[in-house]
């Protein structure tokens, strides 16, 4: 019993920095991005689901590059909910890494007429610094 236990904490202990291995939050991206784009963050459907930012033109949805096909199905479910123009925010914390999802979602992207912008941790972090220093 002891040794599953041990299993199960060497298990979990390796697990936890997978987790967190990310420079911001999902939710830091997307509240930085949709407030400056005069969005709604987390707009509510009656089925429960969530619209990462909702804008008047445009229902997005916001996700690390390595979802970007994830990205592709809730933009376009969101967008045909709602009456918008489907989008994806695509987070790129690694940018030559991660060109490579930015690619394969252009070539979706392009098929399904969903508008595609990207944020890096520099985006938000110059905001941040120029903010600081004032």
């Amino acid at each position: 019993m002891k040794k599953t236990y041990f299993i199960l904490f060497l298990l979990l202990f390796f697990q936890i920095p997978t987790l967190s291995s990310h420079v911001y939050l999902e939710k830091d991206y997307q509240k930085f991005w949709c407030s400056s784009h005069q969005g709604q963050i987390e707009y509510k459907l009656p089925d429960s689901s969530r619209i990462d930012c909702l804008t008047s033109e445009y229902a997005i949805e916001f996700d690390f590059a390595s979802k970007w096909a994830e990205s592709v199905g809730q933009s376009l479910y969101y967008a045909q909910y709602t009456h918008k123009k489907p989008a994806v925010v695509l987070i790129m914390e690694n940018p030559n890494k991660d060109l490579r999802y930015l690619k394969r979602l252009e070539t979706l992207a392009f098929a399904y007429n969903i508008k595609i912008w990207t944020i890096t941790p520099n985006d938000i972090s110059s905001i941040l610094t120029n903010v600081t220093n004032k």
